[in-house]
């Protein structure tokens, strides 16, 4: 095989662990790997090709590092629905106390606390963030 043969197999490999990865950041050194394989059929030595792979690869690398899509969102998990399956359920709380109290949710007791600004009287609320054992509860 070829030396641009063994450039687009490594390629190819690492497309295939990028697809179980889910980033783009293997798919970016892919890219370097298959400049790597344009170097070798342009007729440059080993050296040249190794070069260009690594070049073209951190290049690219870091030009997806400054996209959005490289920026990873500041979500806190606590209020994020795609991480905490409570989020966005209602609980009926039947008695306030100073702003908490306590329901049954899920087959087990919580303590709830009354976000700002919603007003602490008997009925249902929707969870809107979960602070360990403590739901915060609004309309």
């Amino acid at each position: 095989m070829a030396n641009w043969g063994f450039w687009l197999l490594a390629a190819a490999v690492v497309v295939a662990c990028e697809l179980l990865s889910g980033t783009f950041y293997l798919l970016m050194i892919a890219i370097g790997l298959a400049s790597g394989a344009l170097a070798a059929l342009a007729g440059a030595e080993t050296p040249i090709q190794v070069l260009v792979a690594a070049v073209v690869g951190v290049i690219a690398t870091l030009l997806l590092r400054r996209s959005r899509f490289g920026r990873s969102a500041k979500v806190d998990a606590a209020a994020d629905p795609n991480v905490n399956m409570d989020i966005g359920q209602t609980v009926h709380v039947t008695a306030w106390q100073d702003h908490t109290a306590r329901v049954m949710y899920r087959g087990a007791l919580w303590d709830v606390e009354l976000e700002a600004g919603a007003e602490a009287a008997p009925g249902v609320f929707r969870i809107h963030e979960v602070r360990g054992s403590r739901l915060i509860v609004g309309v």
